[in-house]
């Protein structure tokens, strides 16, 4: 195949190359030995900038999209990985807010087809390795690099960061990462390194002592972000900035603090992303308040961040939210419920392998459901997770797309109802 144009590239990367968001558990990996591999092949491009690594359940997207954007305020030229992608798969890498190039793409394949079709990586150990090959040729300054899955054995894992941030841990990949709290937290610390300082986002008895372990048995000082800052909400303005002052103890020590992340579980996000930055002066990183201020309040703008609590249309209220484990959602659901809409519509669908019954009995029995599937092979038959879902006495139709449950939805809704597209990440890439 010739990879003369961007597109053909793309078809052949996704045919040629498992990929873990489309087909699940064969795309995973059970050690490092092939990233390392690969990482030897392109000469070790991570060891040519520093890093920043991002772990945890949830937040870790968001927190590594407000370190990104504070960092680009400061001046300095920062590269951002991400996964998955929305729309197009150039979102995962960026510098400065802006996509890779596609020619960089095309080129990357082109030029290392043999080796990729001789070794068989994943589709996310390919990426990997663009992306630092990449962040190096463009010589970056500082590299935010969100882990996929995990940590311990994620393909981000051979880097060694100027710090390590873990947002939280919760309950989602249990067929990989382990079935209790304890387990996760243990391939998600599987990211602290040697004498690299560990943010921790959310303190919890259940993994505090863990964490406490790894970091000692690594010689790493750990910080928990809650333990030092908590935020007092103020409120959110009519240009959708989010308000608050951060309280250090019994101190206010920044306030008037804005965001344009309009979640409220973002507010455990910027907790932890103001630790991150604490630590990140003291090795050196020069950010001034004011930078810290702008970086935070245009996070969309700067990075191209998109598919949390984003607002589609505001008569009816539509937002759709990429939260998609029991943790995630539960924090967007209560913030649905202080809406006090006249009526709720779900736009629902998820994928086939997603444990439903930790999750639906967080829906509410009133609203109305329309139940759906996006358009790769993992998705969930719609009627199957409407079956499911009358366990739980959530009840409405099912729809073949993504796009007819919503224009039912938009249909039946009334202009003071509020309507909800989620439960998958590719639901949400369908609707933006």
């Amino acid at each position: 195949m010739t990879f003369d144009n961007y597109e053909r590239t793309l078809e052949w990367m996704f045919k040629q190359i498992p990929m873990y968001q489309r087909t699940g558990k064969a795309a995973y990996k059970v050690d490092l030995e092939l990233t390392h591999k690969i990482d030897n092949h392109f000469g070790h491009p991570h060891q040519r900038f520093k890093s920043i690594h991002v772990a945890g359940t949830n937040g870790k997207g968001s927190v590594a999209h407000m370190l990104a954007s504070v960092l680009q305020a400061a001046g300095y030229k920062t590269g951002l990985y991400t996964s998955p992608h929305l729309k197009d798969f150039r979102e995962r890498i960026r510098i400065n807010g802006e996509k890779m190039e596609k020619q960089f793409v095309i080129d990357f394949i082109a030029d290392n087809k043999d080796f990729f079709l001789n070794v068989k990586p994943s589709f996310f150990e390919m990426t990997v390795a663009m992306a630092f090959m990449y962040f190096k040729q463009l010589n970056v300054d500082v590299a935010v690099i969100e882990v996929g899955m995990g940590g311990r054995l994620d393909s981000t894992n051979i880097i060694n960061p100027e710090l390590t941030a873990i947002t939280n841990i919760g309950y989602d990949h249990t067929q990989f990462l382990g079935d209790t709290l304890g387990d996760i937290a243990f391939e998600k610390g599987g990211t602290i390194k040697d004498h690299v300082p560990v943010i921790i986002g959310e303190t919890s008895e259940y993994t505090e002592k863990i964490f406490k372990e790894l970091a000692n048995a690594h010689h790493s000082p750990i910080y928990f972000a809650d333990q030092k800052y908590r935020l007092a909400e103020k409120q959110t303005t009519r240009d959708l900035l989010h308000r608050f002052d951060v309280i250090n103890g019994s101190i206010c020590s920044l306030k008037d603090l804005q965001t344009d992340l309009l979640g409220k579980y973002q507010e455990k996000n910027i907790v932890t992303a103001l630790r991150v930055i604490d630590i990140l002066r003291e090795r050196g990183f020069v950010i001034t308040e004011e930078q810290l201020r702008q970086g935070l309040k245009n996070v969309n703008k700067a990075t191209g961040f998109t598919g949390r609590w984003f607002v589609l249309s505001r008569k009816p209220l539509t937002i759709c939210d990429t939260g998609h484990n029991r943790e995630g959602l539960s924090y967007t659901i209560s913030q649905l419920k202080e809406l006090n809409a006249t009526a709720l519509h779900f736009v629902l669908g998820f994928v086939n392998d997603k444990n439903l019954d930790t999750i639906l009995d967080l829906f509410p029995h009133k609203a109305q459901y329309y139940f759906t599937k996006a358009n790769i092979p993992r998705a969930m038959d719609e009627k199957a997770l409407s079956e499911k879902a009358k366990a739980y006495h959530l009840t409405g139709g099912t729809y073949p797309t993504v796009i007819k449950a919503l224009e039912a939805a938009k249909k039946n809704a009334s202009a003071n109802d509020v309507i909800y597209a989620g439960g998958s990440t590719f639901v949400v890439s369908e609707i933006i």
